[in-house]
């Protein structure tokens, strides 16, 4: 692409890096935001900013949230003695667009993948143990992308939560193998929680 601007080039490149984005959809975001009033494009930029600037982690689940503790583990309504168990912030959004989960979450932040060089130590794995022991949870709902990763990572912590006194369910599938929690519909993710079954179950049946 020939610019006649350097300050397009510029904006052009950068909205370029972000995933799924090529140089002719940013070139077109670009030219949008040309059109649009100042204004309005300042309250976009400083949306972004102060996003990347001031948003946390939550300390007890690792959901982003506004402050040290997200609005679902801070929620007097949320079933405290359920968590479910998911690989990234996009899968909590997915199941509470549901609506038909009432307990807390626990955000690993991937699923165990030697040939990525993901092991146990990278994931958020040993706060997930110490709520266990600490929080009085009984269920641990394994909500993983159905794959070989999500599948090991679920055996890794079944194995790692043997001798505590913790039921270990996983949801049903009607998520097919190989697909992504994400991209599922939300009935079918709904009932997929609603029919979770026991691990060991799961287990005899692969």
């Amino acid at each position: 692409m020939v610019f006649s601007s350097k300050l397009i080039e510029d904006a052009v490149t950068e909205f370029a890096k972000l995933p799924g984005i090529g140089k002719k959809t940013a070139l077109r975001m670009v030219l949008q935001l040309l059109k649009m009033d100042e204004g309005r494009v300042d309250a976009f930029t400083n949306a972004v900013s102060r996003m990347r600037h001031e948003v946390k982690f939550c300390h007890t689940c690792h959901n982003v949230s506004d402050g040290e503790v997200c609005a679902i583990c801070a929620s007097p309504g949320r079933n405290k003695s359920q968590v479910c168990i998911v690989e990234n912030i996009r899968d909590v959004i997915a199941i509470e667009s549901t609506q038909q989960y009432n307990g807390l979450y626990h955000v690993l932040g991937g699923i165990i993948s030697p040939l990525d060089g993901i092991g146990p130590e990278q994931l958020n794995i040993a706060t997930l143990q110490q709520r266990v022991s600490e929080a009085g949870v009984s269920e641990l709902i394994m909500a993983l992308s159905p794959n070989i990763e999500g599948d090991t990572t679920v055996f890794y912590i079944s194995r790692m939560m043997k001798d505590k006194n913790v039921l270990i369910t996983t949801i049903a599938r009607g998520i097919a193998f190989g697909g992504e929690l994400e991209y599922a519909d939300e009935l079918t993710l709904a009932k997929s929680i609603a029919k979770r079954l026991p691990v060991e179950n799961y287990v005899n049946t692969r």
